[in-house]
C-alpha cells in the first residue's frame, strides 16, 4: 500500500503501537475499524503458522467491514493493519515471519532492533510500507540507509523499548536527516497530544499505553488495573528485564522480587529463549510495560469509545490552536 494511502484512509493519524503480549488480532481490528492504524508483534502468536492464521484472519475481517461500510454515506474509514518483526539476530523466526508478510502483502511492516536493506526491499515490491523504531540519531541514519519509509521516534516516556531523549529534542535532531513519515512516540495519550506531535512536524503519532489500557487489549485485569493506579514517577526504565532499555511499571518489578538496586545490570537479549519457553516470555508477563502516558488514563474503555474520545480532542485542540494564530 502506498504510504499516502495509509494517511487517506485514516480518521486520525495514529497508530495503535504494537505491544508484546498485549497487542492481539482483536486489538488490532479494533483499531483498524475505529478509523486507525491497528498493529501487532508477529512474535505475540508462538508460531509462524499461528501468525499466518491471525493475518488471514485479519484480512478477512478487514475486508468484510469494509464492504459492509462501502453502502454507507459517508462511509466510515477503516485503518490498515500493521505487524512488528523484531530484527534482532537471536529471532529464529524472522525469515519466516517475513515470508507470510510477503505472501499476504501486508500493508505496514514495522521493524525494531536493526534495520535490514534487504527486508525493506521485499516489503517494497509489493507496494508495502516499512517504518523502524528508533531511539538516537544514529539508529536513524541506519534505518535511512536501509531505506525505511517511516522513523518511530521512541523518544522519553514510551512504554516498553524506550529511549530517554526528550521528544521535542529527539524531533529537532532526526528531522534535518530524514524526508519521509515520522512517527512520534512518549507519553501520547490524547486527542490534543496528537495535535501536537503534528505541530511539531510529526506525520503520526504513536500510542501504546493509552490502547494498553482498553477492553480489547490482552491485559490482564490487574494489568490493566495498575495502570490506572500508577504515576509517571512509577514508570523504571531499565535493561534488567528483556536486555534492552524499557520502561516498566515499579509496582510489577518489586512483585515480581526484583532487585531495585541492580536494574542497570542488562538481562541478555535472546529472543529464542522466548520462543522456546512454553508460557512465552515469562518476565514479561508478571513484569508489565507502560509509558508515562499512565498519567492520563482513568478508565479501560472499548477501542471504539476511546478512539471517539481522541477524535473529539483532537477537533477541539485543532480549533483551539487555530484561533490563537
Amino acid at each position: 500500500m502506498a504510504l499516502a494511502k495509509i494517511f487517506d484512509t485514516l480518521r486520525l493519524p495514529v497508530v495503535a503501537a504494537p505491544m508484546f503480549l498485549v497487542s492481539g488480532k482483536e486489538l488490532a481490528l479494533a483499531c483498524c475499524r475505529a478509523g486507525i492504524v491497528g498493529t501487532f508483534p508477529a512474535l505475540n502468536q508462538r508460531s509462524t503458522e499461528g501468525f499466518e492464521q491471525w493475518v488471514v484472519e485479519l484480512k478477512e475481517a478487514l475486508a468484510t467491514f469494509r464492504q459492509e461500510q462501502s453502502g454507507s454515506a459517508p462511509s466510515a474509514p477503516c485503518g490498515p493493519f500493521g505487524v512488528n518483526l523484531s530484527v534482532h539476530r537471536s529471532n529464529p523466526r524472522l525469515l519466516a515471519d517475513l515470508e507470510i508478510c510477503v505472501k499476504h502483502e501486508v500493508p505496514l511492516v514495522i521493524t525494531s532492533l536493526g534495520a535490514v536493506p534487504d527486508l525493506v526491499e521485499r516489503v517494497h515490491a509489493y507496494g508495502g510500507t516499512v517504518f523502524h523504531d528508533v531511539t538516537n540519531l544514529k539508529h536513524a541514519q541506519k534505518a535511512v540507509s536501509a531505506g525505511v519509509d517511516g522513523l518511530i521516534l521512541v523518544a522519553g516516556g514510551a512504554g516498553g523499548h524506550a529511549g530517554t531523549t526528550n521528544p521535542f529534542a529527539l524531533m529537532h535532531e532526526i528531522r534535518p536527516h530524514f524526508e519521509g513519515s515520522l512517527v512520534l512516540a512518549g507519553g501520547l495519550s490524547t486527542g490534543s497530544d496528537v495535535v501536537a506531535a503534528r505541530v511539531m512536524g510529526a506525520d503520526l503519532a504513536y500510542m501504546g499505553t493509552r490502547f494498553l489500557g482498553t477492553m480489547e487489549s490482552s491485559a490482564q485485569d490487574d494489568y490493566k488495573q495498575m495502570l490506572i493506579d500508577a504515576r509517571p514517577q512509577d514508570i523504571v526504565h531499565t535493561p534488567a528485564v528483556s536486555g534492552v532499555p524499557a520502561n516498566f511499571m515499579r509496582q510489577s518489578l518489586e512483585a515480581s522480587n526484583y532487585d531495585m538496586e541492580k536494574l542497570s545490570v542488562p538481562a541478555r537479549v535472546n529472543l529464542g529463549d522466548v520462543l522456546a519457553d512454553s508460557d512465552g516470555a515469562s518476565a514479561w508477563k508478571t513484569v508489565w510495560s507502560a509509558g508515562h502516558g499512565v498519567s492520563a488514563i482513568s478508565s479501560i474503555p472499548s477501542v471504539r469509545d476511546l478512539v471517539a474520545t481522541l477524535e473529539e480532542e483532537y477537533q477541539c485542540a485543532r480549533t483551539a490552536f487555530t484561533s490563537k494564530t
